[in-house]
């Protein structure tokens, strides 16, 4: 049975013309309350408006929407650009949200999209809402990024985060460290750590060593306090002379409790940072990193999107993957013989 304006507004309990304003993005006449419970209903009975008029859904709007997984970590800015360099190159308006890794925010700003009739959607998944991404691949062009959804036929354009992670550490053997300690959030769903912790595990198993030798802080990303469990971690484990940080956002709560507990870089820790910064080159001790080409990302995604957009045709199931660069500054202990 098709569900209709009518059954939507009947299950919130408000007029059709309310839930006419909230499916097409007007808010104004509505208070936050009426528009969650619109919402939900919405999404309890299944009702796709824009997907199940055909008429309108053969127009096209020239809006991509982006779903970014946490806008304060500024790879994300860099890769933003390349995607919103090339929308407006190839004439399309961008459409930008921010999960803050939350699946229920994904949910929500996915139904939006879809509700306002988005061309196409280029996503960093939190990589929790499975069945929603298999129904969007089947009714709207869509090209995941940075990260891989298991199991899911869809296009991809990641990074060799193995690769990275195995640069990181091998680089800091070169420099005699002899007790590498890696330093990830404890997230499950997020191959890109996943994946640079087998970087970094085979790197140490090249070396000669044994998994007893892995030196391995996952973090819990919903504790605020990241540098107490990384303050408490290094006076736990005293003979680590070098961190292996699989995220900029940890090296800076690296950098913070290193100097809470008097230790220098690289003298005393030597650290290799996952992304490139603005910020990496200044720091007392210039960082050295592995650079993502974030930008690249963008602009390799939002090609393949339009170009399938205008071709009228999903995006051919495939993965795209780009290589890192080890950027060598002093924080490595490059110039420091143990």
């Amino acid at each position: 049975m098709k569900i209709t304006i009518g059954d939507v507004a009947q299950r919130a309990n408000v007029s059709k013309t309310t839930v006419s304003r909230i499916v097409n993005g007007n808010y104004s006449h509505t208070t936050e309350e009426t528009r969650k419970r619109v919402m939900a209903a919405i999404e309890e009975l299944d009702y796709r408006p824009n997907a199940l008029a055909k008429g309108l859904k053969s127009m096209k709007t020239n809006v991509i929407g982006i779903v970014l997984s946490n806008l304060k970590n500024p790879f994300w800015i860099t890769a933003l650009e390349g995607v919103e360099d090339t929308c407006y190159e190839l004439g399309y308006n961008l459409m930008i949200c921010n999960t803050n890794e939350e699946p229920e925010k994904e949910e929500e700003y996915i139904r939006e999209f879809e509700m306002r009739q988005v061309d196409g959607i280029v996503i960093n998944p939190t990589v929790r809402n499975y069945n929603l991404y298999e129904k969007l691949i089947d009714s709207i062009p869509m090209v995941v990024i940075n990260r891989r959804i298991p199991g899911l036929a869809t296009h991809n354009v990641v990074f060799n985060n193995v690769k990275g992670g195995f640069l990181a550490v091998n680089h800091l053997f070169n420099n005699n460290r002899k007790n590498i300690a890696v330093l990830a959030f404890n997230n499950p769903f997020v191959s890109t750590w996943r994946d640079r912790l087998e970087g970094y595990q085979s790197a140490i198993l090249a070396k000669g060593l044994s998994t007893s030798d892995f030196k391995e802080l996952k973090l819990e990303q919903s504790n605020k306090d990241v540098k107490t469990q990384i303050v408490n971690y290094l006076s736990q484990n005293r003979d680590i002379d070098a961190i292996f940080s699989t995220n900029n956002m940890i090296t800076l709560e690296v950098l913070s409790a290193l100097k809470e507990m008097n230790l220098k870089v690289p003298e005393d820790i030597a650290i290799v940072s996952y992304d490139e910064t603005v910020w990496a080159k200044h720091l007392n001790s210039p960082l050295t990193t592995i650079r993502q080409p974030g930008y690249q990302m963008g602009k390799i995604a939002a090609q393949n999107l339009i170009e399938s957009i205008q071709e009228g045709r999903k995006p051919k199931p495939r993965t795209i993957e780009l290589e890192p660069e080890l950027i060598i500054r002093d924080s490595s202990g490059s110039l420091i013989k143990k």
